[in-house]
């Protein structure tokens, strides 16, 4: 019998456990053995009931990854399934950890389910553009009804245990005892009192109830539809499960079986893939294999703003004491506010227990108005406003106070990390961590390296990053960084267009149409109109003369104080302090004269076109950021813009989905636009080399 896959008897119930560590992923030779393991049981007459766990920290979190992309091999997960449903002895699966995906199919086919209090349950396939292949959406509706059903595959969603329980999922949820111990009992249960083996495909109650209302579940597509932006597999999933209410059993699994293979050929399944090992490979960077992090056990944050607190909000999450250091006493009052507020929030959504928030301000938590308070800190981070001038003030300062081996990193989104480095007399100390807002809760952490930057330093810059739950993605040194620069690039384009004709709001129309939660100007209204104007004044003595400025009417909109949302008006207008704007007239007014002005004739652009124009100039700046070494591999890119810029999940980040796209396809756009602006549209000459030598970025990747 194969090794991953244990079976011994106690007393009169045999007992299984899966031992395939970390997470008891389904590989061929658990499947095997699962089957050779049932075999033995059957054989045993002295067992009289089976009982399946995983040893280990978990129960089985799904499939086995590195078998991705590879031609499956016998045997198949729903042959494992169905030969443990036929089983003729009562099998119970007792779960805890997570059973995910394939995991939880496998115990969808076992006779009961039980679990420990903390256990959860899932069929998240939905985020790699599938649904369930192996009687997920068929054997689960069965169980427990099809609302219940829809919502889980639809979403991804873990269930916790005792949610499970109430909707029919589990038969059992132990609060005390061990998932073997949970099993037992159950096991115990089901001889002593001859419970039945209990097939989920016999259960009818709840299909009987579901098909008087399959309307009613029809429904639900168009919300949905609104949640997945454009995204196909979740609306596949509703279809699957809707399926198993008008189809017999065995033709409801032919139909999944179908359906999850169509979607393993998509596009976005393939962009949802990438993004799910990119997310894997992007924290494996040079300066790991010979640096190690350093120990951080209290960390300075300066300055208490939105960024500041969000910041110390995410070290305090993660069980890191924080001192946070303000110019003065009402300033630092606001910033610790910030904190509660938010801490307050979270007690609201049932996010955090009171006792929590209470030993975070009362046990993590210090403020001071005094620097010197953080000699003794192993991490200061720097969370004051882009001026260069008070950032290298700051930090000549913290050279002077902080104790040797000390990281001093900027948060700074734009500016030059080893301009800043060079005011110390320990340059190798100092990093860039970009955090982005709100820090708290976004994921993306650009780890900005400069030209003396220890690997050690480095590495405690990534370790930071896991300990907050954070994707660390590195980045070299220039105006921007990765996110940033190509942010830049596409705002530009997006004026462009609307100089050119477009209006704004069909500008984000099209963005939004292409799956983003919202376009470029609705952004930054939000963000502030006042931050952009603030940058392009600051470039504006180096800008170079060949470069088109398009931006005259979003400063004139500047220039009557409307910065967006947190002013009511902006390129939108936000009534009564709506989050959501509505298009103004006005703004349309003023685009019109800047447009008479400049002698542009206005001229009509299809969503396509305007989709066109955006993704190839962020494509072609990204492809500069990587020749220039500013990111390590084409997935670095992808992950910022993904966990960073709202990308599209489902579209894989920009370079995988030029890849899809054809890098033909880019190269010719961009020399079709590079007839009316040579300088803004110059193909980049990394693009122009990988078509003519056949390369794709994904080549680049595994190189």
């Amino acid at each position: 019998m194969s090794m991953p896959v244990a079976y011994e008897r106690q007393d009169d119930i045999a007992v299984v456990t899966v031992n395939n560590p970390p997470v008891n992923a389904l590989s061929q030779t658990v499947r095997q053995g699962l089957l050779d393991a049932l075999a033995l049981a059957m054989a045993d007459d002295k067992a009289k009931a089976v009982v399946v766990l995983g040893a280990g920290r978990t129960f089985i979190a799904g499939a086995d990854i590195r078998e991705f992309g590879k031609p499956p091999m016998a045997p198949r997960l729903s042959e494992v399934v169905s030969a443990y449903e036929d089983a003729p002895k009562p099998v119970i699966a007792a779960l805890h950890g997570t059973a995910l995906g394939g995991g939880l199919e496998f115990a969808l086919g076992c006779h009961y389910r039980v679990a420990v209090t903390s256990a959860k349950a899932g069929l998240p396939e939905v985020h790699l553009g599938l649904i369930p292949g192996a009687g997920g959406t068929v054997r689960t509706p069965l169980l427990t009804g099809a609302a219940a059903a829809i919502d889980m595959v639809t979403t991804g969603r873990q269930v916790p245990a005792h949610e499970a329980q109430q909707t029919g999922l589990l038969d059992a949820v132990y609060d005390t005892y061990t998932p073997l111990e949970a099993g037992l009992q159950f096991a115990r249960k089901a001889i002593d009192e001859n419970m039945p083996v209990r097939r989920a495909r016999d259960v009818q109650d709840k299909l009987e109830a579901d098909r008087a209302k399959i309307a009613e579940l029809r429904e639900s597509r168009a919300a949905i539809e609104k949640t997945a932006r454009g995204q196909t597999s979740p609306l596949v999933g509703l279809d699957a499960v809707l399926a198993t209410l008008e189809m017999p059993f065995e033709e409801a699994l032919k139909n999944e079986r179908t359906l999850f293979e169509d979607l393993l050929k998509s596009d976005q399944s393939k962009a949802l893939i990438h993004a799910f090992f990119s997310e894997r490979q992007v924290g494996k960077v040079p300066e790991l294999e010979t640096g190690k992090p350093r120990d951080i056990a209290k960390i300075g944050v300066i300055g208490g703003g939105t960024m500041g607190s969000g910041i110390s909000l995410a070290m305090l999450n993660a069980g890191i004491p924080v001192t946070m250091v303000e110019r003065d006493d009402d300033a630092l009052t606001a910033g610790r506010g910030r904190v509660e507020e938010t801490l307050q929030g979270g007690i609201k959504r049932g996010k955090m227990t009171e006792e929590k928030m209470q030993h975070i301000l009362s046990d993590l938590f210090s403020g001071s108005t005094d620097l010197a308070d953080l000699a003794d800190a192993d991490l200061v981070i720097e969370a004051v406003f882009e001026d260069m001038d008070v950032k290298k003030d700051i930090f000549a300062r913290l050279d002077k106070i902080c104790k040797p081996g000390a990281v001093l990193a900027s948060n700074t989104s734009y500016l030059d990390i080893n301009e800043i480095a060079a005011v110390t007399s320990r340059p190798e100390d100092v990093i860039g961590l970009h955090f982005f807002s709100p820090a708290n809760i976004m994921r993306l952490l650009e780890i900005v390296v400069a030209d003396k930057t220890s690997p050690d330093v480095t590495a405690t810059g990534f370790a930071l990053a896991k300990r907050t739950g954070k994707i660390g993605v590195r980045a070299g040194v220039c105006d921007g960084f990765v996110g940033n620069r190509i942010l830049g690039r596409y705002l530009k384009v997006a004026q462009m267009l609307v100089e050119d004709g477009a209006s704004p709001y069909d500008v984000d129309a099209a963005v939004v149409e292409f799956g983003y939660p919202m376009g470029p100007f609705a952004m930054s209204d939000m963000a502030g109109l006042d931050i952009g104007w603030a940058t392009r004044k600051r470039k504006a003595t180096s800008r170079d003369p060949r470069e088109r400025y398009s931006a005259d009417f979003i400063d004139r909109v500047c220039e009557l104080g409307r910065f967006g949302q947190k002013t009511g008006r902006g390129i939108y207008i936000y009534p009564d302090g709506a989050r959501r704007g509505t298009p103004d007239d006005e703004v349309l007014a003023i685009i019109d004269k800047v447009r008479k002005e400049k002698g542009i004739t206005a001229r009509g652009f299809s969503h396509e076109e305007i989709i066109e124009r955006y993704l190839a100039a962020m494509i072609n700046e990204a492809v500069k950021i990587l020749d220039e070494g500013i990111a390590l591999r084409p997935l670095d890119i992808d992950m910022v813009q993904l966990a960073g810029y709202a990308f599209p999940r489902w579209r894989g980040g920009p370079m995988k989905y030029a890849d899809m796209t054809g890098l033909d396809t880019v190269l010719a756009s961009l020399k079709k636009f590079q007839e009316d602006d040579d300088y803004f549209w110059k193909p980049a000459e990394l693009l122009v080399k990988l078509v003519e030598t056949g390369q794709s970025f994904d080549s680049l990747n595994k190189g």
